[in-house]
């Protein structure tokens, strides 16, 4: 399984309505699950991003589906970033000519 990180910023609904934000933490352990994919770790953060996810899927389409469909509530907007371990990194890196 591939690792990916996903930055979260709150819409104005999302933090109108931050009450909510640990089921919908729930959900989204959930729709992971319905997708393949597994939800390791939620982060809420400081400064530019409001929180982080830290996830494993099968393949991009998997985290497509999760990011349009959790966007598509209208509490976050998502950047999803796909992570290399430093196994993979190395074997990246080895594999350079």
């Amino acid at each position: 399984m591939a690792s990916y990180i996903t930055l979260i910023k709150f819409t104005q609904k999302g933090i109108e309505t931050i009450k909510d934000g640990p089921s919908r933490v729930d959900s989204a352990r959930q729709l992971f699950r319905a997708n393949g994919a597994e939800l390791k770790a939620f982060y809420l953060t400081l400064g530019r991003y409001d929180a982080v996810v830290i996830a494993e899927a099968a393949n991009d389409e998997a985290v497509a589906r999760i990011a349009l469909a959790t966007g598509r509530a209208g509490n976050v907007h998502t950047e999803s970033l796909r992570a290399f371990t430093e196994d993979e990194y190395r074997k990246i890196v080895a594999a350079l000519p």
